[in-house]
């Protein structure tokens, strides 16, 4: 894993809006309709050939796939493994529960894609392995063609995935983890193996706290949290720190938050899990203010910090002197090398749903890399 050893580097959280022809395969291919699967390999592989080329031209330095194949961050592992099936419950936001003329305005704006969420139903295990080959192989072939230096892809962590796909077939929350990080065991290895970054995606240690538990103290909370840690780390056993970075986020949408756990709660307990780098949230409303939990709080001297510096839910394209003054205050505290500029949360982590318009999108990512040179001037 690159650091900041010259000048602060950028990256992002994983996915990217989608253009219109991969939206449509994916949100039919999640449905469960026909659709002609020549032609739909061919436009993923196009898809993540141009997201990378992008990338790289804003000048990205850890670039990612976009997620481009997948229909949701944390839903796409029902191609990919056994033991799901018919539909979860919905999920609550207890942050939402007070507001039902908003839930439904937000409803509306989602109307254009349902994300099909199954549920546990029986053992969990790999069974199918060219979807993930796939997705290898075409980022191989467009980090080279690119020629870009360093690159990660997304994978739902053990905990995410119990929160999105209930379970109705172990005796336990425990036992259901456990057979979730022995299946994604693979996939992360696999990744990894390839020659890329891994990064898994943790939202259940910080919006877990407000859909699954919303009716649990915080203190219970914080234990089932130290279970979801003990289950992603047994699932990267094989898998150097070095080369894995985790996010959390308390949940890409635009709402009040006000449920939301602090960082000052949580923080000791992220820092457990394996990976070397943590992506999290620093430039929304309900949490650009917890760069002063690092202040008192710090960070290990092992593990590298990816904050947000651009809301991922909002069309205001931040300023790069805005950007640059936040890195510059992370920098301040830990140490530059130690910092990397990041986003909030992914731009398309559900196919078809997502508020950033993709030309938006491409002018905060370029406000990001040009706040990072700034800071970078100042820094160096």
């Amino acid at each position: 894993m690159r650091r900041s050893t010259e000048r602060i580097l950028t990256t992002h959280v994983g996915s990217l809006p989608r253009p219109d022809d991969v939206m449509d395969f994916l949100v039919t291919k999640d449905a469960g309709e026909p659709y002609d699967y020549a032609a739909y390999d061919a436009c993923m592989r196009r898809a993540v050939h141009d997201v990378v080329a992008e990338q790289v031209a804003l000048g990205i330095d850890v670039v990612s796939d976009g997620e481009a194949s997948k229909p949701g961050y944390a839903t796409y592992i029902q191609d990919r493994l056994t033991g799901f099936s018919g539909e979860s419950p919905p999920i609550h936001f207890a942050d939402l529960a007070g507001f039902p003329k908003y839930r439904v305005r937000m409803g509306q704006a989602a109307a254009v894609r349902r994300v099909v969420r199954s549920r546990c139903t029986g053992p969990v295990a790999v069974s199918d392995t060219q979807a993930l080959e796939t997705d290898l192989e075409n980022f191989r072939d467009a980090l080279d063609a690119a020629e870009a230096k360093e690159g990660f892809l997304n994978a739902a962590s053990p905990g995410v995935i119990a929160i999105f796909q209930s379970n109705d077939y172990y005796p336990s929350h425990e036992k259901y983890l456990a057979a979730l990080a022995a299946a994604m065991k693979e996939e992360y290895s696999a990744v990894v193996r390839a020659g890329f970054l891994l990064q898994v995606d943790c939202p259940d240690l910080a919006m877990g706290r407000h859909v699954s538990f919303s009716d649990m103290s915080d203190t219970e909370f914080l234990k089932e949290a130290e279970q979801n840690i003990e289950a992603l780390n047994e699932a990267l056993s094989d898998i150097p720190a070095e080369s894995v970075r985790m996010h959390i986020c308390w949940g890409n949408y635009e709402g009040p938050h006000h449920c939301d756990i602090g960082l000052e709660k949580i923080l000791n307990i992220i820092v457990k899990a394996k990976p070397s780098a943590i992506s999290v949230e620093a430039a929304n409303p309900r949490h650009a203010h917890e760069w002063a939990v690092l202040q008192e709080l710090g960070l290990p001297d092992d593990k590298i910090l990816i904050p947000g510096l651009i809301d991922s839910t909002s069309n205001y394209v931040e300023h790069p002197e805005l950007v640059a003054q936040r890195i510059q205050r992370f920098a301040e505290i830990i140490g530059r090398e130690r910092v990397m500029a990041g986003v909030d949360c992914g731009f398309g982590t559900f196919a078809g749903i997502g508020k950033v318009d993709p030309k938006i999108c491409h002018l905060k990512l370029k406000a990001l890399v040009e706040g990072a040179s700034l800071a970078s001037e100042r820094l160096w």
